[in-house]
């Protein structure tokens, strides 16, 4: 019988393999986050030094945060699409440089912080501009800009991008409200309706398409970069799409909605380490039923755009596919919700079957169950490890982190270690199992309270994990005040923006040889030279 459980564990890890094949570091960093000129992180020059500056450093796995546009509370987990790109992304000086925009138009946006992105300013200035840039390409594209856009619509009109340009469009003309408190006919997808719309704002939808044409070439340029100098990108997959999405217009029969589009259930977790409350989300749940009945052919379009723009995927609130915290829509917190199935193996198999080996890395965060685990190593997915939600308990010990995992000193959901340590520590602890802890904390990580971000860093590297990320901010050595994001919450998240003065050759060095040290660095095949020497 050992015999057997041996074997069929080492399968597992070979499968994990081919997810994660070789020991690596990596980087969590939003886009957003990159530095720049014009408000918030873009997806052209700066990111391409920002590729740079992790092959000097030998980090070779790049991890952001979903790329979508953003609604509701600037989150990146609350989009407007699955899709689609976030033209705030979209690089303002490529656009110059094609005659877009002027000199004078970008103006707008010097006063604009470089600390950190202020969505209440800068989005009404960017989205604004956006629009005359895309209405400029339809007067100005060369004929192989034509052919290229309009390939390029021919190739996702059907699938979501005109779905998309009809949603942005009736919003506008809603005055943003969502898409349940539009005019009946457009809210119900009345194909008159929507044949009358489409001629009259034909020019506004071809403009929305154009401009999701530029980000796309734009991030074809970055990914490209990225595997020219071995860095892979590793995107983020939510488990559920947002109510006021132009997903939940398009296919209401696919979630959980009432005959007037409001939610029956919310999704959400039950009382855990963020919240006492447990956390309600606001994302209608799936019809899973539904979507088995047609193979689950919405999932695996969903997942074949995912890996058509990055190389690994981190799935969101993978325990959720397994089983899933449901809360009623009339409940005041998320301590009413109830655990139902989820899709499990089906959802999987069908998605290997449709698109071979699936370059997962499972969310499994939370309330996990033996069934969850059987999932995720059924189909060889590694896992995450949060060393914050680790060490400083007892007993801990760092030899118990298996190889198929991604080992995280926080993820962008956790305070940065620094403020963790200081701050975090006390607020989840009474005064004396805090001191207790911190002692712990520094007795398990060998290190010293004003090096923890170092010290877990180590930590995290020294491990069997196949791949070891931390957030820049910790990196840099960043308290909480840089922390992205904290979850339950709505106001001044997703704003933290890296500064350059930030990245300096002995900060690189100092990476490099923590990477090195614990063997972790890029393979000596990759170039280490900057771009363009």
């Amino acid at each position: 019988m050992l015999a057997t459980t041996n074997k069929l564990a080492g399968s597992r890890v070979d499968s994990a393999l081919n997810v994660l094949p070789t020991r690596q570091a990596g980087v969590c960093m939003h886009l957003t986050s990159l530095p720049g000129d014009f408000g918030i992180g873009e997806i052209g020059e700066n990111a391409l030094r920002f590729i740079d500056m992790l092959v000097t450093m030998g980090i070779s796995v790049w991890q952001f945060l979903p790329t979508g546009p953003i609604a509701y509370a600037d989150s990146p987990y609350q989009s407007a699409s699955i899709y689609a790109g976030n033209p705030l992304l979209i690089d303002l000086a490529a656009l110059r440089d094609a005659g877009l925009v002027s000199e004078s138009e970008l103006a707008v946006f010097a006063k604009l912080p470089q600390d950190t992105v202020d969505f209440g300013e800068l989005i009404p200035r960017k989205t604004q501009l956006l629009a005359r840039a895309g209405e400029r390409f339809a007067l100005s594209a060369t004929p192989a800009q034509r052919l290229a856009r309009d390939e390029f619509v021919a190739a996702h009109d059907h699938a979501w991008l005109h779905d998309y340009a009809l949603y942005e469009v009736l919003k506008s003309m809603h005055q943003q409200r969502a898409w349940r408190e539009w005019d009946r006919h457009y809210a119900a997808r009345d194909p008159d309706a929507l044949g009358t719309l489409e001629e009259a704002a034909g020019n506004q939808l071809d403009s929305i398409k154009s401009i999701q044409f530029i980000f796309f070439e734009q991030w074809r340029k970055l990914r490209e970069y990225a595997a020219s100098k071995g860095v892979r990108l590793m995107g983020d997959l939510p488990i559920y799409v947002a109510l006021d999405s132009a997903d939940a217009w398009s296919r209401p029969d696919l979630l959980c909605l009432r005959p007037d589009w409001t939610p029956t259930d919310f999704a959400g977790v039950p009382p855990d380490y963020f919240s006492a409350d447990g956390q309600r989300w606001g994302n209608p749940l799936y019809r899973w039923d539904r979507h088995a009945a047609d193979g689950y052919q919405w999932w695996i379009s969903r997942v074949r755009h995912a890996v058509s723009m990055v190389d690994l995927i981190r799935l969101d609130h993978f325990r959720g596919f397994e089983a899933y915290w449901a809360v009623p829509a009339k409940a005041d917190t998320a301590r009413d919700g109830e655990w139902r199935p989820g899709p499990g193996a089906d959802l999987f198999d069908a998605l290997q079957a449709a698109l071979g080996s699936l370059p997962i890395v499972a969310e499994d965060l939370g309330v996990i169950t033996p069934e969850v685990d059987a999932l995720r190593e059924r189909f060889g997915f590694p896992g995450m490890k949060v060393l914050q939600f680790m060490v400083g308990t007892e007993p801990f010990d760092a030899e118990c982190i298996p190889r198929d995992c991604v080992c995280y000193t926080g993820t962008h959901d956790n305070d940065t270690t620094l403020g963790w340590y200081n701050n975090g520590l006390r607020k989840i602890h009474p005064p004396a199992k805090a001191q207790r802890v911190k002692a712990a904390v520094l007795r398990q990580t060998h290190g010293h309270a004003e090096t923890i971000h170092e010290d877990l860093i180590r930590l995290a590297f020294s491990t069997k994990a196949a791949l070891a990320i931390a957030p820049m901010q910790d990196y840099l050595g960043l308290g909480s005040t840089a922390r992205m994001n904290t979850p339950g919450t709505t106001n001044h998240n997703w704003r933290w923006r890296l500064q350059n003065e930030q990245i300096t050759p002995h900060f690189c060095e100092w990476v490099r040889h923590m990477v090195t040290e614990s063997g972790r660095g890029q393979s000596e095949s990759v170039t280490m030279t900057a771009r363009g020497k």
